[in-house]
């Protein structure tokens, strides 16, 4: 039996695993799908003399850490700068990719208008470094949006009604607003929102986030990370099979 799985910490939730195990069982598969839940990076190095794993996802916090134990990365992901797919090549070596810039590409491209010409990217971590690369490939100018903002990038302060108006696509990379934490979100100012707006949150626990319930009184068009880690996962699926 193949073994397949998620990486990353604090992950009893797992969109992925039950996605998958879900899948196997359904198609009959001889696999199964379990979380490596680790506390630090380091403790990868055990988890790789398991020769039966023969595919990994990866999630928060180790999109970037991981990529130092891989051998080689995909151009797109050597681009993006993060991984959340790794493929065990049949000569042993580990090759990283990224499909979270698939999935959110794919899953965005419904909502878009001509009125989107730039978004707002809420968080700096190995998420937002897709979402960037796939604004890029979709020719929308974006911004950071950080707590500690460097010299190209915004803070919450900084975002004031012009920039609301001028920004109509904000996507929230931050985990503010999981489950069971379902009353935080990031702190914009929502009152400048309107029908215009397309406000994409990268969680999927809840179904609808604080976040984006602000929004929807706003008028704004809204959506949650779900059908993007679908897309993620299926592309992830067929990376493993190539």
């Amino acid at each position: 039996m193949s073994t397949y799985g998620l990486l990353g910490r604090d992950i009893g939730y797992s969109f992925s695993r039950n996605y998958f195990s879900t899948r196997f069982e359904k198609e009959n598969l001889p696999h199964h799908y379990i979380n490596f839940d680790l506390k630090s990076i380091e403790e990868l190095k055990e988890v790789l003399q398991n020769k039966e794993i023969h595919g990994m996802n990866v999630t928060i916090p180790y999109k970037e850490e991981v990529i130092p134990y891989l051998d080689t990365l995909d151009p797109i992901a050597k681009e993006i700068g993060a991984v959340n797919v790794i493929k065990f090549e049949n000569n042993g070596k580990l090759t990283g990719y990224n499909s979270d810039y698939y999935g959110f590409t794919e899953s965005l491209k419904p909502l878009l208008t001509p009125k989107v010409k730039k978004a707002l990217i809420l968080g700096t971590g190995g998420a937002s470094k897709a979402i960037a690369y796939a604004l890029e490939k979709l020719d929308i100018k974006y911004t950071f949006v950080s707590r500690n903002p460097d010299f190209k990038e915004l803070s919450y302060n900084d975002l004031d009604e012009d920039i609301i108006r001028d920004f109509k696509l904000i996507i929230n990379c931050t985990p503010l607003g999981t489950h069971p934490k379902v009353q935080n979100h990031p702190d914009i100012p929502f009152e400048h929102l309107g029908e215009n707006h397309i406000l994409y949150d990268l969680i999927y626990n809840p179904e609808e986030t604080t976040f984006m319930r602000k929004g929807k009184e706003k008028g704004a068009k809204t959506i949650n990370g779900l059908r993007m880690l679908v897309l993620q996962a299926e592309r992830s699926w067929e990376i493993w099979n190539s």
